[in-house]
């Protein structure tokens, strides 16, 4: 299998797990007026990713790669920047949705290559990623319309 690929999805799959977590973080953290409505989509998202985390080890697997499994190689290989402070709202909204076209992006990059190489059933993947990530993104993104 083409090495280039299989990093970018090691890639893909660290930085998908910082993203749960930053997430993650938010939903426990958020405060201010709209308290309920961040912390229940925060928790949406983190668990819509948490939920495919397993299926895109295994995916990288399918493709003799193996799955990085630990903080410090997610920390290494991640796109997305860990965020150790406590954010406004506004912000946390902001960062996520950026992360989150940040995501789409990436998974869109790597759609294409697996529909290059022929791994048509990882590129379904793929594009289900991409997908998500698209809705996250919409969420977020309507989230801060006034």
């Amino acid at each position: 299998m083409d090495e280039k690929f299989v990093n970018g999805l090691k890639i893909a799959f660290a930085s998908q797990y910082a993203f749960a977590i930053k997430a993650q973080n938010f939903h426990w953290n958020v405060e201010g007026q709209d308290f309920y409505q961040l912390h229940k989509l925060f928790e949406d998202i983190y668990d819509e990713v948490y939920g495919v985390i397993d299926a895109f080890a295994e995916n990288i697997r399918k493709i003799k790669g193996y799955a990085p499994a630990s903080l410090h190689r997610f920390s290494v290989l991640s796109a997305i920047d860990d965020e150790v402070g406590v954010l406004p709202p506004e912000a946390m909204v902001k960062e996520l949705l950026n992360d989150a076209v940040k995501m789409q992006e990436i998974m869109k990059h790597l759609f294409v290559r697996a529909e290059e190489l022929g791994e048509h059933g990882l590129s379904n993947f793929l594009a289900d990623r991409q997908d998500a990530f698209a809705k996250h993104a919409w969420f977020l993104r309507a989230t801060t319309k006034v």
